[in-house]
């Protein structure tokens, strides 16, 4: 028997795309697009077609619950009943919570899942009743772009992606359109049809450039340098809108001093993008409207990525390109949604005092045993922290402690879960219910499962739940069903609901946030909800927070010659369905032929890239789609690639991001020689 039935797709991915799900005898065999969300309009990545039926159905799938009897980081484990699994869980936490306190425990999750439910509810409840230290996740991704724009614009609506079809200029500034936001290349396609320019900044000739007017091929980390040129430029030509900066605009006097500090041939020394170009920019900039500047989350990672996502925003602030359709910045669409977050996670039950730790120096942390309150127990969730985060060897070393009681709780036997004591098989998105807040456009929508749980894995939910009654929490809020869970998530007297109860929202539909159905226009039907009310380049709110006042640049130490780039891959999402088939092989080293030339390196070569951090090979790929100094390397590959249990993470280091202490992987510097 085959069944089509709605869903949605939880991953990490702005756009939330609506599915069809064909189910036949139990199980997923097909998976695409429907039409449910207008943006998205029946298309999907071609991974999530193509994975979903071996992610949810393959050899990789955890199904039972199991514990560990081989060494960390092996493959020996043993089934065990849940029972068993959640006792165990129980007794050594116990454990620990008696002779170290409740802080020595610690949830190491991140944003596996984007639906509310499984991404943070009843885990959260349990963590906080529990008194665990609490976690930073943003600074892993997105933290410095948010805390950008909520300083420049504070929890401001944005323009979504649908308006850049108004848009007579659109500028794609590091984002991987095609891997990364794949249903603005439509609209993209369709404005450029009807006269719009588009130009592509990146350090990498990405796929979206080739259909560019002009691509501007800045270096990595150097985007503030570039922003700031062009505001320079854009004053000597008189691109500016006096009136609208005396309006609307705080602080655009010291932004320009600090601009000002560069000349665009100095600009053009540094950003990597020659002063012709600059100009060029700046002139079509000036000239054309509406313009619209779409901002990926690849900028801030680096030392200087807050503040150069805040300098392109300025661009727009100071040529008055706001207040029409398809002008301004193509923001986030997270502060659309009515979301009741306090409620759904209850941080009123963290105890008074409880330490909060960075997510990317959880590894340094374990390693260096450096707290008052040494960490003793973690459950990783919703992460493959392994994988992901930088400086990989230090994470590695800090779970392979003995001393560390781990617990795992995933879908795939991913490397992390390797290193686990027990192990607790989570499920699939298509197998409970869930609601889902994009936060790259603006619609709201709910799934259903499509399958039964596969084996005797547990949604998310469930299994804090039953953690939760093992500790003895036997408050109402422990026992509310993810119906529950979903009503306390969002607003459900929001007019945009249009009547429906959250839970009830009918699944295969997807209602629009945007404000009563109309396009979010700054300065038209929306203004900037900062304290000054006005767009602000110099933020008492960056200030107080992370001592940014007014956008600064900060150099990098390059000491190693080669930058090391390492985006989204075309075949993952993050490391998300790295444990399939087709994820097997190695990933390319994207190198310019400059480089490979001065290193006497040839087309298809095996090559080490090492800095003191680790070493990873890689076959080399010789292309001019990269900018000489520049190398490109997917992130997301999982160890069965490498011969040594590297890979491009472990290249990566643990600075921080002027913003939201964030990670700077692409501050990455490395050298190349022959295998």
């Amino acid at each position: 028997m085959s069944l089509e039935l709605a869903s949605v797709c939880p991953l990490d991915c702005p756009d939330t795309c609506s599915l069809t799900v064909t189910v036949e005898d139990g199980q997923v065999s097909k998976v695409r697009g429907s039409t449910a969300n207008p943006l998205t309009n029946g298309v999907v990545c071609n991974k999530v077609a193509r994975y979903y039926p071996e992610f949810v159905h393959g050899k990789n799938r955890l199904r039972y619950p199991m514990k560990r009897v081989g060494p960390k980081g092996g493959e020996e484990f043993e089934r065990i009943s849940w029972d068993e699994a959640l006792e165990t869980v129980h007794q050594r936490f116990s454990e620990i919570i008696d002779e170290y306190g409740p802080q020595a425990i610690m949830p190491y999750n991140y944003a596996g899942p984007h639906g509310l439910l499984a991404m943070g509810s009843m885990d959260l409840r349990f963590f906080h009743r529990l008194g665990a230290t609490l976690l930073f996740r943003r600074a892993m991704c997105g933290g410095v772009k948010s805390e950008a724009y909520m300083g420049t614009f504070g929890a401001a609506g944005a323009m979504q992606p649908e308006q850049c079809a108004h848009s007579k200029l659109i500028v794609v500034w590091g984002n991987n359109v095609t891997y990364c936001n794949l249903h603005l290349a439509p609209i993209i396609k369709k404005a450029k049809a009807e006269g719009a320019k588009l130009v592509v900044v990146d350090p990498k000739r990405i796929k979206i450039a080739e259909q560019a007017d002009m691509y501007l091929p800045v270096k990595p980390g150097m985007d503030l340098i570039l922003a700031w040129a062009i505001a320079v430029e854009l004053e000597r030509i008189g691109g500016f809108d006096p009136a609208f900066i005396d309006a609307h605009v705080e602080g655009a006097d010291e932004f320009m001093t600090e601009a000002r500090k560069f000349t665009v041939e100095q600009s053009s020394e540094l950003c990597g993008v020659s002063v012709e170009d600059i100009r060029a920019f700046a002139q079509l900039y000036k000239e054309t409207a509406p313009a619209a500047i779409s901002v990926g989350n690849g900028i801030e990672r680096n030392q200087n990525g807050g503040n150069g996502i805040r300098a392109i925003f300025a661009l727009p602030a100071l040529a008055g390109k706001f207040g029409v359709a398809g002008g301004g910045i193509v923001g986030g669409a997270g502060n659309l949604f009515p979301k009741t977050l306090a409620k759904l996670q209850r941080p009123d039950l963290v105890p008074e005092g409880t330490r909060t730790l960075n997510i990317v120096k959880i590894g340094h942390h374990l390693v260096a045993d450096d707290l008052d309150i040494p960490l003793k127990g973690l459950i990783i969730y919703n992460h493959n922290p392994i994988v992901v985060s930088p400086d990989q060897n230090v994470t590695r070393q800090g779970l392979e402690r003995e001393d560390l009681f781990t617990v795992g709780c995933d879908v795939a036997m991913t490397d992390s879960m390797k290193y686990c004591d027990i192990i607790l098989p989570a499920a699939t998105h298509f197998e409970h219910d869930d609601i889902f807040c994009a936060y790259g456009q603006p619609y709201l929508q709910r799934a259903e499962p499509v399958i039964a749980p596969v084996g005797e894995s547990l949604p998310n939910t469930e299994i804090f739940r039953r953690l939760a009654a093992r500790f003895g929490f036997n408050e109402d809020i422990f026992k509310a069903t993810d119906k529950d869970l979903i009503d306390d998530a969002i607003d459900g007297s929001d007019p945009r609901l249009k009547g429906y109860r959250p839970s009830e929202i009918p699944v295969g539909t997807a209602l629009s946030m945007e404000r009563c159905g109309e396009e979010t226009i700054l300065f038209l039907n929306a203004t900037p909800a900062t304290p000054s009310g006005k767009i602000e380049l110099k933020s008492g709110y960056l200030r107080d927070k992370f001592g940014q006042e007014v956008p600064t640049y900060h150099p990098v130490a390059d000491s190693l010659p080669l930058s090391l780039v390492t985006p989204s891959s075309n075949k993952m999402i993050t490391s998300t369905f790295g444990g399939v088939k087709a994820n097997d092989d190695v990933p390319d080293l994207e190198m310019h032929p400059m480089d490979a030339a001065a290193r006497g390196l040839e087309d298809g070569a095996r090559v080490r890239v090492y800095n003191d951090l680790g070493e990873v090979f890689l076959p080399l790929k010789i292309t001019e789609n990269v900018r000489p100094g520049v190398l490109y390397s997917p992130k997301g590959s999982w160890f069965k690639t490498t011969t040594n249990n590297q890979t491009v993470s472990a290249l990566a280091p643990t600075t921080k991001a002027d913003l939201s202490e964030g990670a700077c992987f692409n501050d990455c510097r490395v050298e190349v020689v022959a295998a």
